[in-house]
């Protein structure tokens, strides 16, 4: 395990330059002091390791060394072939590429190795897109992605969903995403970083400028700020509803995400009907009507009156869409068996507020 960290600890150095003691412990995810033991074992064996002091010091190696270390473990043989990803790589106009390094990589590796490499293709697939939806064209993808490689700048025409339906925007290139099947451009416009559905982009020219890209940038750091700034700004009001623990249960299969988690973390004790009081974040009134008709008659709006009456104007409408016939009016208990209002398991209708 040691030896292995030792190894780390110099392709460490070897590929990033010069990196603190607290930089190299987080990365090898050990103690500061661990990292000074093992920086005075690679000195004592004759890396050429030295530490500069001061406030932008830190640990490097001698200018020029390089080390010839090659052997690959079967795990990270069989990493390597897990991560080179068909889809998105084609995608990105890198597919012939990444067949041609997987080949070399092949032919590289000893033979056991290299076996085990084919049989992680077989074993482990990736299917980027969501369920019941079909890739998005990306025409542009391959030209971005050589853009955001380069460092060069982009004019592309956009369609957006508010008006101005198709703008120009002259953007610098930070990074392209791949996320739930869609690609993105994270971009800086106007001295902000921005995102970009690649598939609503309409035209493309790659500038002769260079980008500007601003200095300590981090695309990992940047994308998840900025989901959890979409999501938070998405739901802008929220309903409290009373539904079944049965519906509760079901809101993981039928509304998003970030609705059913907030469903269960503000979900009260269950009452002697089996019904709990809750909370769900709604993006608006039509939102939060069409995602908790999902739930038919095992969940009741409490508030907002609003969102309450449109779904009671729903319920009569199909009611009278659906008039209960004459053998089913006369198997049908008063308030059906959904244990909604009124039904087995739910509350007397007097107990139904407006």
């Amino acid at each position: 395990m040691r030896a292995s960290r030792l190894v780390s600890l110099l392709l460490l150095l070897q590929t990033r330059g010069r990196m603190t003691a607290p930089e190299l412990a987080e990365a090898l995810e050990v103690s500061v002091r661990t990292v000074y033991r093992d920086v005075e074992s690679l000195g004592a064996a004759g890396v050429p390791v030295y530490a500069e002091r001061g406030p932008a010091g830190g640990y490097r190696l001698l200018d020029g060394y390089r080390t010839r270390l090659t052997g690959l473990t079967a795990g990270e043989a069989e990493a390597l072939f897990l991560a080179g990803v068909p889809g998105p790589a084609s995608e990105l106009g890198l597919g012939s590429v990444l067949a041609t390094a997987e080949l070399k990589l092949r032919a590289a590796l000893p033979t056991d190795l290299a076996d085990r490499g084919g049989r992680i293709r077989q074993r482990f697939h990736l299917d980027a897109p969501t369920w019941f939806r079909e890739p998005e064209p990306t025409p542009h993808l391959a030209a971005l992605a050589g853009a955001v490689w380069e460092d060069r700048r982009v004019r592309v025409r956009y369609r957006r969903w508010q008006a101005p339906r198709e703008v120009t925007r002259t953007l610098d290139p930070l990074g392209v995403v791949l996320k739930a099947g869609r690609w993105y451009l994270v971009a800086a416009a106007d001295g902000q970083a921005r995102t970009y559905r690649v598939g609503a982009i309409l035209d493309l020219t790659v500038l002769d400028e260079p980008a500007d890209r601003p200095a300590g940038f981090d695309l990992a750091d940047c994308w998840r700020e900025h989901t959890e700034r979409y999501e938070s700004s998405v739901y802008r009001a929220e309903a409290t509803v009373r539904m079944t623990v049965a519906a509760l249960a079901r809101t993981v299969h039928l509304l998003p995400p970030a609705m059913s988690r907030a469903a269960h973390d503000a979900a009260g004790a269950p009452d002697a009907d089996g019904w709990v009081v809750t909370t769900v974040p709604i993006e608006s009134i039509r939102h939060g009507h069409v995602e908790l008709l999902k739930l038919g008659a095992q969940v009741e709006v409490l508030a907002p009156a609003e969102l309450r009456d449109l779904l009671a104007d729903t319920a009569h409408a199909l009611a009278a869409l659906y008039p209960p016939t004459g053998a089913e009016r006369a198997v049908q208990p008063a308030g059906g068996d959904s244990g909604g209002p009124g039904g087995p398991g739910g509350p007397p209708r007097a107990s139904v507020r407006r």
